[in-house]
């Protein structure tokens, strides 16, 4: 009779390996492999178990917070209000080696990912000889169940460093104290093999054209997860002697994924960028939107979470843009960096340039379209719906108001407020869901092509062109000629910040570019201060200062209960933990 052994982590392979472990599908209970690939119903079903560990991500994080709160993107308003709150843990260092220390489970879990791996390996090792007789259904799960776990090993790595290579099922005599780490070059052999696996199927389309066929895996997907393990690999953090190769192949892939995807038409980018994150995306032969390569569900999102107290039924702030962010935007009208760094370790002398046309006396003028997309301000016009037209008022005795002591769950402790995925004039008691957190999107692939090219070849007119094709969607003008590889390499990184504000890439990006201590130590905000004559000045303070920016923190830890028992795991622990 054949088995099936399921798992969280690995200790859990050791603790469970001489049980037969049925899948749990049917109302009895029990059955075997022989039943459930004898039948292509229960085959399907079976693949959407490799499925269902696909993290949330977005607003599925305690209590329905963004990752990008615990970056230099923002602050949660849920720190010093709410003990338990992801925000508030990670800013405290709850993260350690210890089970169910992670405060970011949302984003995908260390258990969570290796069930993943193994019910796909499960499924690989039986759909040869699967009863599934329809079409090339066959191929197709084949191609998907490859794809999943090619994305497990990519979300894993980002988080863990490279961990075992395990194609298939373990027999219940595994000896797991075998097992050791590979390096991340050969984990990224390994996804790249499965991506190109699933690239290769004939079975498996570029794009879901049915509804009925939501958050299936595609040729699409297959292009993404490969472009970004090859920009992990080429990356500082771990291509520590910059080898120009892993650069060149980060680079080859990932515009060949481009072409692959806007020939015919096929993707391209959304026309508005900010209406881009207020819709799930429409599936059709003819979608309108075409830039959308995978997305998640959004979950419970309501008008009163991330939100602004003039709103009727508002909860709490949420997650709320930092200063840093806000310094990030460009000006629209040059192209030009507002601001090009600090003076002061805590940020509240910035270094403004002169040539840019950023005003400081009014500072929200004139920024890239990105800005007004992503942030609301003081003095932004909030359509509250019904005719009604709100001023945000952030300033103190405002509507709207900072409150830092005590801080306040319902005002921002940045003078921000997010605007980016909020549509404003939908009235509180009406669930925000009309979107999905897009975890792939075709921006990317210009970006990480950019990025890859620039450091292979340096700022060639490939690179100034992907950078244009992303901000000529905002009306952005293109980059100034002349740039040096360092100079293009900056601005292609912020680029990346503003373009993908909010969306969990920045809290990644700083450390596969090893540049933690240099973004994570000080998060400010600032406060207009209103003057006698109803003008503003304004005024930068320090909102949190932390410790989750030394070296230990570029890694998650590997939790105890597998280093303590599997030797090469407690040798080669993540360092610092």
């Amino acid at each position: 009779m054949k088995k099936i052994i399921f798992i969280t982590g690995l200790v859990s392979l050791l603790l469970s390996s001489c049980k037969n472990d049925p899948l749990d599908i049917t109302p009895d209970g029990r059955m075997t492999l022989d039943d459930i690939f004898g039948q292509e119903i229960r085959t399907e079903a079976y693949l959407n178990t490799v499925y269902s560990r696909i993290p949330g991500y977005y607003i599925n994080y305690h209590f329905m917070a963004l990752l990008g709160g615990i970056t230099d993107e923002g602050h949660d308003s849920d720190v010093g209000n709410e003990t338990n709150s992801m925000a508030n843990r990670w800013i405290s260092g709850a993260l350690t080696p210890a089970a169910g220390a992670d405060p970011t489970v949302g984003g995908g879990s260390y258990d969570g990912f290796w069930a993943g791996i193994r019910h796909a390996n499960v499924f690989i090792a039986n759909i040869d000889e699967a009863y599934v007789p329809t079409g090339n259904n066959k191929q197709r799960f084949k191609a998907e169940a490859h794809l999943l776990r090619a994305f497990y090993y990519l979300e894993m790595s980002k988080k863990y460093g490279p961990l075992p290579i395990v194609e298939t099922p373990f027999e219940s005599d595994f000896d797991y104290t075998s097992l050791t780490r590979p390096t991340f070059q050969q984990v990224t052999d390994f996804v790249v093999q499965d991506c190109d696996e699933a690239l290769s199927s004939s079975a498996l389309p570029m794009r879901i054209t049915s509804v009925g066929e939501r958050g299936r895996f595609t040729k699409a997907i297959a292009h993404a997860i490969k472009s970004q393990m090859l920009l992990f690999n080429a990356s500082p953090l771990w291509n520590p002697s910059n080898d120009k190769a892993k650069w060149t192949a980060a680079a080859n892939a990932t515009k060949a994924a481009i072409t692959a995807l806007t020939q015919n038409g096929e993707y391209r980018l959304f026309h508005n960028y900010g209406e881009y994150f207020l819709n799930v995306s429409d599936i059709s032969e003819s979608p309108n939107d075409r830039e959308t390569i995978f997305e998640r569900p959004s979950g419970c999102f309501t008008g009163a979470i991330n939100s602004i107290p003039s709103k009727v039924g508002m909860m709490k702030a949420g997650t709320c843009p930092s200063q840093e962010l806000v310094d990030s935007y460009d000006m629209q009208a040059t192209g030009e960096p507002a601001i090009l760094g600090y003076r002061d370790i805590n940020h509240l002398d910035p270094i403004p340039n002169p040539g840019s046309g950023y005003d400081p006396a009014n500072p929200f003028v004139g920024r890239d379209p990105r800005f007004y997309a992503t942030v609301w301000y003081n003095g932004a016009q909030y359509n509250m719906g019904s005719g009604i037209t709100h001023t945000i008022q952030t300033y103190a005795g405002g509507q709207d108001q900072i409150l830092k002591a005590p801080p306040s769950r319902r005002n921002t402790h940045t003078g921000y407020y997010l605007r980016k995925y909020l549509n404003p004039s939908i009235p509180d008691n009406i669930g925000q869901n009309s979107c999905n957190w897009k975890k792939f999107r075709l921006a990317e692939l210009y970006l990480n092509f950019a990025e890859a090219e620039n450091e292979a070849n340096g700022p060639s007119a490939e690179v100034y062109d992907a950078v244009y094709t992303v901000r000529a969607r905002v009306n952005m003008p293109r980059l100034p000629q002349g740039l040096t590889q360092e100079q293009m390499r900056q601005r292609i990184r912020n680029e990346r910040r503003v373009e993908f504000a909010f969306e969990e890439h920045r809290f990644w990006d700083v450390r596969r570019w090893r540049i933690l201590d240099q973004t994570d130590r000080v998060v400010t905000g600032m406060e207009p201060i209103q003057n006698p004559n109803n003008t503003f000045s304004f005024e930068r303070f320090v909102v949190r200062s932390t410790s989750v920016w030394q070296t230990k923190y570029l890694l998650f830890p590997i939790p105890t209960q597998d280093a303590s028992i599997i030797p090469d795991f407690g040798l080669n622990q993540n360092p610092g933990w």
